[in-house]
């Protein structure tokens, strides 16, 4: 058994990795009080991760062949494969697009679990670390700068009356 995790350790440290980024994303988005929260997200990009590993695999097994592999054309329709999982939680509420946000973070934590798969760690992990900036320190000013709007227009309604 410990032979086995030896010959397997860069694999999972990538699947391992890849699944402890995403769930930093999803824990967020739970926060947040999301629907896909830190399960969803940890096996997009764990799910990701394991699609590249696979099709490098695959590649290196048969580079020899006049197949004309490449670990490219696997990563591109997982790309396609995400965008229709995202369009799947975006919906209209009353008039109001919502879920597009959940959307594209789903699709960049494919990227970031792809990056993983590929071996690009430090990328992976400064995409996550942007990701996280994004939705907490824009979800902040965001509510600042939504909240000042609505203050000024409780104000000027009142002054009208």
């Amino acid at each position: 058994m410990e032979q086995f995790f030896i010959q397997n350790a860069d694999v999972i440290i990538k699947l391992v990795l890849a699944m402890i980024l995403g769930m930093v994303i999803g824990i967020e988005r739970y926060i947040a009080h999301r629907t896909a929260g830190m399960r969803t997200y940890a096996l997009l990009s764990m799910g990701s991760a394991l699609f590249v590993i696979i099709s490098e695999a695959v590649t290196s097994t048969y580079i020899s062949s006049s197949l004309g592999l490449n670990p490219l054309h696997i990563a591109a329709a997982m790309i396609t494969g995400i965008g229709f999982l995202g369009a799947g939680v975006m919906l209209w509420k009353e008039s109001t697009l919502v879920g597009l946000t959940t959307a594209t973070s789903f699709w960049t934590s494919a990227g970031i679990g792809m990056a993983v798969g590929f071996g690009f760690y430090s990328l992976a992990i400064i995409s996550t670390v942007l990701i996280l900036f994004v939705f907490l320190a824009l979800w902040f000013l965001e509510h600042k700068i939504i909240g000042r709007l609505f203050k000024r227009d409780d104000s000027s309604n009142q002054q009208q009356k």
